[in-house]
Order: C-alpha cells, then structure tokens, then sequence
C-alpha cells in the first residue's frame, strides 16, 4: 500500500514538472526579444536560487558533506549552467514546438544512462512505451516543421536533452542520501554561481527592459525552476525506477504547444493533438506494464 501511495505521489510530481517545464518554452522565446540568452538564464536561476535558500532556511536543511560537493558541483554545471545556456541559446534559433521535442528526447538518453550507471533493468514494454511516445513526438514535430532544416539550434537541443539526463542520473543519486530539498537547492546553486560570470551583462541590459516584462524572469525562476527542479527531485526519490518517472517528459512538446498557441499565437495543428495522445499511450503502456 505504502508502494502505491509512493509512486502516486511520484507520477503528480512528475507531471507536474513536465507542465511547469513546459510553460518555460514560450516564456523563453518571448523574453528573447528583451534579452540575451545569458542575462535570462542568470536572472532565473538567481530568483530560483533565492526562492529555495529561503525555503532552505525556514526549513533548517543541513550543509551537504565535503565528500559529495563534487556532485552537486556536477549537477550544477551539467545540468543547470550547461543545460540553460544550450536550451535557451537552441530556442532561439527553432520553433517553441520542435525545441520542446528535441528536449523530451531526455527519457531515451536517461534510460540508457541508468541501465549503464545505476544497473537499473528497464522492461521491454518501458520500451516500447518509449518507442510509441517517441512516434508522438515526431507526429508533433512534423507538425511544427514547415520549411524547418537543420541548424546549430538543433544541435544545442539534443545537447541540453543530454544535459538534463545527466542531471537526472545526478539528482537520483543524490535523493538516495539527501532530501528533495537538499539534493536541488545545492545544485541549483552550484549552477547559479557558474552563470555570474554573465552578471555585467545582465546589468547593462535590464535597466532597458519594461518592469511588466521583467515579471516573466521571475515567474521562471520561482516555478518552472525552483518548484519544477524541486518536484522533479521528489519524483526521483519515491520512484521505482529512473525510466517511469521520465516518461512524462513526453508531455512536454504538447503542453509547450498549446502554450505557445495560447501566448505567441504559435500555429497549432490537428496533428499536434494527435501527437499528443500518441504520447500519452505511449506513457500507459510503460507505467502500466513496464515499471519494476
């Protein structure tokens, strides 16, 4: 019983990560007309740090030990530091659409590095949910690509989707010896001291930026990073495996679609719905039938 209610509670934090990472999508391209890729990275992640040193604190949470700030140093740089200058950097140069699906492809690297770094077995239908979820996303991204070739954005995606799946592999082993809190706070922070070498340019930038504009940086680093990242550790703690909770990073490319049609009035198709519900089969049959 105690099982169930765990990995209940681990599905909700997940899917609400993917919601709350999707939303990120527009809001990045939109804020990319105002500032640099560096300055809205920096700001973020400044604000989410913030939001969780104050959670932090109120919380009590203790100082990690000596022996595993390489780690978290790792998880900062690769999975924050890294992952935010390739994402936003890549968004800029692509559709919201097709860099949501280049992102979603984390679960197939993270399977891969789990089975290879944690021993994790990863059943047969976990890959084919994979492989059916996969068929989604293309439906979604063939949606998105009307006259689309490939670039150097497309190239910066797949690497952040690496990124994210390190981080993942990072965070979950982080959560076998620290809490949720613990194991994304200092991270996070870790990430947010390697952007500061973009400090002088953020301030040159921001005082020409409208205060409503400037509100957008702070929903993005209090909700899709601060309370995602933090989700997303919960998720990984109480999970039967690393694979059942990635699978719904599937939902992004359709979320950050509709998103994108709702705000930058980005074209939405019927296929997109469609790729969608593939999706979401895709995450049934791996979380019904492939799970440990």
């Amino acid at each position: 019983m105690e099982r169930t209610q765990q990995t209940t509670r681990s599905a909700i934090a997940a899917l609400a990560t993917a919601f709350l990472w999707a939303s990120a999508f527009p809001a990045v391209k939109y804020l990319l007309d105002y500032y640099s890729a560096e300055s809205i990275m920096l700001l973020r992640f400044f604000i989410a740090s913030l939001t969780l040193l104050i959670v932090a604190v109120v919380k009590k949470v203790k100082l990690p030990e000596r022996k595993d700030l390489p780690l978290f140093a790792l998880g900062g740089f690769v999975g924050i530091f890294l992952y935010a200058w390739l994402f936003i950097t890549g968004t800029d140069a692509v559709p919201s659409g097709v860099s949501s699906f280049l992102i979603a492809s984390a679960p197939v690297f993270t399977a891969l590095l789990s089975v290879s770094i944690l021993k994790e077995k990863v059943r047969l239908f976990s890959w084919i949910g994979m492989a059916v979820s996969l068929c989604g996303l293309l439906i979604i991204t063939a949606s998105q690509m009307s006259g689309f070739t490939m670039n150097m954005g497309v190239v910066l995606l797949v690497g952040a989707s690496i990124a994210t799946s390190v981080y993942t592999i990072v965070q979950r082993r982080l959560t076998k010896k620290y809490t949720p809190l613990e194991a994304t706070v200092y991270t996070v922070c870790f990430g947010t001291l390697f952007m500061s070498v973009f400090l002088p340019g953020l301030l040159r930038e921001m005082p020409g930026v409208p205060l409503m504009v400037n509100l957008i940086p702070v929903y993005l680093g209090a909700f899709p990073a601060a309370i995602a990242y933090l989700l997303w550790a919960y998720a990984l703690s109480k999970a039967r495996s690393t694979a059942h909770v990635t699978m719904s990073l599937y939902l992004i490319p359709f979320l950050a679609t509709l998103f994108a049609f709702l705000w930058l009035n980005e074209r939405i198709s019927p296929s997109a719905f469609l790729g969608g519900i593939v999706i979401i089969l895709g995450m049934f049959l791996s979380s019904r039938w492939g799970s440990a």
